[in-house]
């Protein structure tokens, strides 16, 4: 991976953007699309779309979403505590002890996640997972009035964890679901901006994914693609503890390549041409089975108006919706080359219905 490329997937990591407040996010993504494309779009909504090649057919439309989890600030106490709810779903074993950063109107405020120390919890308590409603923010404020003017209901935060880099090309953090995917579309994207591609490609950076895809039904209706691939990310199996999950999710390993998905929600011929690609350009991928919809951007866009040949091109990650996500710089490069290749080949007519 180039170190612009890198350091662009850091800065985007670096964006406090949980589902509905995606404003930070927005604002990396988009700066970083003007500097190879001339037509950069932003939505009411907050997807942000990178077109290259209007007027070229087909009509291509690339999802990768650059929301996250987080929380969102319900109540300040009289003591100048605040309580949260969460923004997406969560682990809840997670969220006990870690610093958070909020997003204000006026910038960052640090905070601490507390609970009751375990050596004052009644005996049953210290065998149960603390649910969030028995965890508060700490913001280092005296009393309410005090907390009131650093932060407001309704501010967001997230987990205050970085972009670590590890050995053998690996690389932990924060929201890498799914902000690899959003890497990946703008990445895919500047790649075909050089590739005289025939294609009309929309890379759309979406949002609201971790609350129901609502970014990608929207853009996706707007856009009326006739060919739609979700970048997302899935379960990598290769960790311990995992055994019963590869039965239910295929066998996926960090490092193995793209995963491309097989299913109810997936084109055939759009899967054919994705595999095709991905030999002809040697590329390594792994394989999985959806047996429905997938809780991916792929669904609305599959079933959008009516109907788009949708794909599923998927980052293998451990340790999903933790602070400290893993993925591969090689998968990473690897899902860019397999996706422009693939949306480069593609032909103005080319049928994409199966039977």
């Amino acid at each position: 991976m180039k170190k612009t490329s890198l350091d662009f997937l850091k800065r985007l990591m670096s964006a406090i953007s949980p589902s509905g407040y995606e404003l930070d996010a927005v604002r990396v993504f988009r700066d970083e699309a003007r500097t190879f494309a001339p037509d950069v779009r932003t939505d009411v909504h907050g997807n942000t779309d990178i077109v290259v090649n209007p007027g070229g057919s087909p009509r291509v439309m690339l999802a990768g979403h650059y929301d996250e989890i987080g929380f969102i600030v319900t109540l300040i106490d009289s003591k100048g505590y605040l309580w949260v709810a969460p923004i997406g779903g969560w682990d809840a074993q997670i969220p006990q002890g870690q610093r958070v950063s909020i997003r204000t109107a006026e910038g960052v405020v640090p905070g601490i996640i507390g609970k009751v120390p375990v050596h004052v919890q009644k005996p049953d308590d210290r065998n149960r997972v603390t649910p969030l409603t028995d965890l508060w923010v700490d913001i280092g404020a005296k009393n309410q009035k005090e907390a009131e003017q650093m932060v407001s209901v309704g501010d967001p935060m997230v987990i205050d964890q970085g972009v670590a880099e590890m050995p053998n090309g690996r690389l932990a953090g924060r929201a890498f679901d799914d902000r690899a995917g959003a890497f990946v579309v703008l990445e895919v994207a500047r790649r075909l901006a050089q590739m005289s591609p025939k294609a009309e490609i929309h890379a759309v950076g979406t949002v609201q994914e971790e609350i129901g895809s609502r970014g990608a039904i929207t853009s996706s209706f707007g856009i009326a693609p006739e060919v739609g691939i979700a970048v997302d990310v899935t379960f990598a199996t290769d960790h311990p503890m995992m055994d019963a999950a590869e039965k239910r999710e295929g066998k996926v390993a960090l490092g193995g390549g793209p995963v491309l998905s097989r299913g109810a929600n997936i084109n055939p011929v759009l899967y054919e041409h994705l595999l095709k690609t991905a030999k002809k350009q040697k590329i390594p991928v792994q394989i999985v089975a959806d047996g429905r919809a997938t809780p991916t951007d792929a669904d609305p866009m599959q079933i959008t108006r009516a109907g788009v040949a949708a794909a599923l091109v998927s980052l293998p990650l451990r340790y999903m919706h933790t602070p400290s996500e893993i993925v591969s710089v090689d998968d990473l490069d690897r899902t860019v080359e397999l996706i422009a290749h693939a949306v480069a080949s593609m032909k103005p007519g080319q049928k994409w219905i199966p039977f």
